[in-house]
């Protein structure tokens, strides 16, 4: 199992198809399939458009995120410490370990949630729970040579799950019944945009955790990049398709229904398991290197076990979907943290960081371990996310803070340098 030190060469063996895989396993989620739902207002074709263009704006970030890991085998929270200084990079940190644990606990409480709904009903979720917790932690733990294997199978599984669930919703629903449809607008376009914006920017404080493992860096971006892209859209329009057919708030639910009412339920409960494993194992992992960022002391192995146990107790004993909206919070706090990071990396270093004092007191060192203006800029970004977001600002919220917070750190670091 890899610590939270530059990843050496030898366990840099992933290649891009190992990537394509291991982010269409992520896209894969009864959370994508849900979001897509809520585009239902613009109608089937503006509604596919918006979610081509959302990904195409928010995969870019989110895939420069790893290749930082990739070029220099850190992992995201390490990553951070260029711009934020080796101790200012303890916030996002510990930001990520609060959002980690509340997101395994969310994956896993929905999961068991649909599996019972499936086969065994309410009484039975708590069995499903646990059990997830279990099989996720132990995914987490195989480390990146055995995800390779699992990604394979479980993805490949799921993949052609996918297909069976789309071609029976088609089937079901048709096309020209669809294209018919013409809902009231309930946002205007550029909110359904942001909507679709902030899924794959969600996963910006995880990414490099994986791409650190790239054999070639820049093959790793681009599977990550298409990975995600392609599947992620496609599950966003399967959720399109069943709310406007159905009218539901939970079309991933619908879905799963009509799989069952079609004598398809084990591939719906196949779903349901293969999809919160091959998503929530990331979370788990992430987790535990956002937690050795800040004790390094502590091996990787010990941080995951902690990690799962924490998110499966969470999702067991709490209704986990309570904590959704602190948890979209603490999200949103690393859009604006992403686009200091991008812009101190790509822009002022060139591309280039010098990976030992990632580790120790050197260049990155700043203010006694913190560099102000980079905080600064992090919390100016923040600031305009929360009120684009309350104020229902028609550019979104993840755009505008992502770029307010580049540009004000590029300005601040060159009057500097000036």
């Amino acid at each position: 199992m890899s610590t939270g030190e530059p990843n050496p060469t030898s366990e840099r063996t992933l290649r891009e198809w190992d990537f394509f895989l291991l982010w269409a396993g992520a896209a894969i989620s009864l959370s994508e399939i849900w979001a897509g739902g809520l585009l239902a207002s613009f109608g089937l074709l503006t509604g596919l458009g918006i979610i081509v263009v959302g990904h195409l704006v928010g995969n870019t970030p989110m895939a420069l995120g790893g290749l930082i890991g990739s070029r220099h085998g850190v992992p995201s929270m390490v990553s951070t410490r260029g711009a934020l200084g080796n101790r200012g990079a303890m916030l996002p940190a510990v930001l990520n370990v609060l959002q980690l644990v509340g997101w395994t606990s969310v994956m896993l409480w929905i999961g068991g949630q649909a599996a019972a709904g499936l086969l065994g009903g309410a009484s039975s979720a708590r069995w499903w729970i646990g059990g997830l917790g279990v099989l996720t932690t132990a995914w987490a733990l195989a480390g990146s040579r055995m995800w390779r294997v699992l990604q394979k199978i479980g993805v490949v599984l799921l993949l052609a799950l996918s297909v069976v669930m789309t071609v029976v919703a088609l089937r079901a629903y048709g096309w020209r019944p669809l294209l018919a449809q013409s809902p009231p607008r309930t946002m205007p376009p550029m909110l359904g945009l942001d909507l679709v914006i902030a899924m794959p920017i969600s996963w910006m404080p995880l990414v490099a955790d994986y791409t650190r493992h790239a054999a070639v860096p820049g093959r790793g971006l681009r599977g990550t990049w298409w990975g995600y892209f392609l599947v992620s859209s496609w599950m966003f329009a399967v959720g399109l398709m069943a709310t406007l057919a159905t009218g539901s708030a939970a079309p991933e639910s619908m879905l799963l229904q009509l799989l069952g009412g079609h004598g398809l339920l084990a591939p719906a409960v196949a779903i349901v398991l293969l999809s919160t494993l091959t998503t929530t194992f990331l979370d788990i992992y992430s987790n535990a290197l956002s937690a050795q960022s800040l004790f390094p002391r502590l091996g990787t192995r010990r941080l995951v076990l902690l990690g799962g146990l924490a998110g499966t107790l969470l999702a067991l004993f709490f209704d986990a979907t309570k904590y959704e909206t602190f948890l979209l919070l603490i999200g949103s706090a690393f859009c604006p943290l992403f686009g200091v990071v991008l812009t101190d990396y790509f822009i002022l270093r060139r591309a280039h960081y010098e990976v030992a004092d990632l580790y120790q007191r050197g260049r990155y060192w700043y203010r006694g371990g913190v560099n102000p203006r980079a905080l600064l800029a992090w919390a100016v970004g923040f600031a305009i996310y929360q009120v684009c977001a309350r104020s229902g600002f028609v550019g979104g919220a993840s755009l505008p803070a992502l770029g307010a917070a580049a540009l004000l750190y590029g300005g601040l670091a060159r009057k500097q340098k000036g």
